[in-house]
């Protein structure tokens, strides 16, 4: 909202990785301040009326607070787009060991499951990254159809009143023309 501030919470653990991408999607001027803060309270990332940004940075234990600023302005309100990708949040290497041990027999088969396993886990990375993309364009499409909205808008308005204004100056045209050819004479009976 206009005048005001956001700000949300994510938990992360220690060696982590946070990126937080957003963009402004509507409202005056696309603009919006970004404050990104450690656990400590100490502040790692400041974006000054910016429409968007990546930002990558390494965690510690603790919840990081991310806040969007809107105390700049006191009419627009501005719709935002983010997303956060968490990696190395340790939960994956729990899955690899909960299938190491129904692994038994062989050699060959503890290499064959590990082989298969590697490829389940490249085809699940690609395609959350797929998702991310998607839904990354989805937000610059709403971004412009915003834009395009406003400018159609605009146009229709400025149109009106170009219309306005030509329907008074023909009216105002016809009335002159008329009194040029009137008798000014009065005429006596």
């Amino acid at each position: 909202p206009a005048g005001r501030r956001e700000c949300f919470y994510q938990p992360m653990r220690k060696e982590a990785s946070l990126e937080l991408e957003y963009q402004v999607l509507d409202g005056a001027g696309l603009d919006v301040d970004f404050h990104l803060f450690s656990p400590k309270g100490e502040t790692l990332v400041y974006d000054e009326r910016k429409s968007d940004g990546v930002h990558t940075v390494e965690t510690e234990d603790g919840d990081y607070m991310f806040c969007f600023d809107n105390t700049f302005s006191t009419i627009s309100e501005k719709v935002i787009f983010f997303e956060l990708i968490l990696d190395n949040m340790g939960e994956d290497g729990q899955d690899q060991e909960d299938w190491k041990k129904y692994v038994t027999g062989t050699d060959l088969l503890d290499q064959k499951l590990e082989d298969i396993l590697e490829s389940i886990n490249s085809v699940k990375a690609r395609l959350s990254k797929s998702v991310q993309i998607q839904t990354l364009l989805r937000a610059f499409e709403a971004r412009d159809r915003n834009i395009q909205e406003s400018n159609f808008d605009r146009v229709n308005f400025w149109s009106m009143v170009n219309l306005g204004i030509m329907v008074v100056v023909s009216a105002v045209q016809v009335y002159m023309l008329k009194s040029l050819f009137e008798d000014k004479r009065k005429s006596r009976t």
